[in-house]
């Protein structure tokens, strides 16, 4: 998998299962264009890394709405 924005490859392993693991993190945005668009009918993808994705943000206009999660692991 490639970011869209630079080029990197996402870095990726495998567990003892062969399922894919991520080593890092990254946003994924697909869209289904519908009516009233220039682009109706057309499904778009885009994988943006961490660093691409910091980028992309740092130039809009209203900030992206953060929130803190907590994460519970169970017993």
């Amino acid at each position: 998998m490639m970011c869209n924005g630079c080029g990197k490859n996402i870095n990726t392993g495998s567990d003892k299962d062969k399922d894919i693991i991520y080593l890092e993190d990254f946003v994924k945005i697909r869209k289904e264009w519908g009516y009233f668009s220039k682009k109706d009918g057309e499904t778009h993808e885009l994988i943006l890394c961490e660093e691409c994705y910091d980028r992309l943000c740092k130039n809009l206009t209203i900030p992206v709405n953060v929130k803190e999660t907590a994460e519970l692991l169970g017993n």
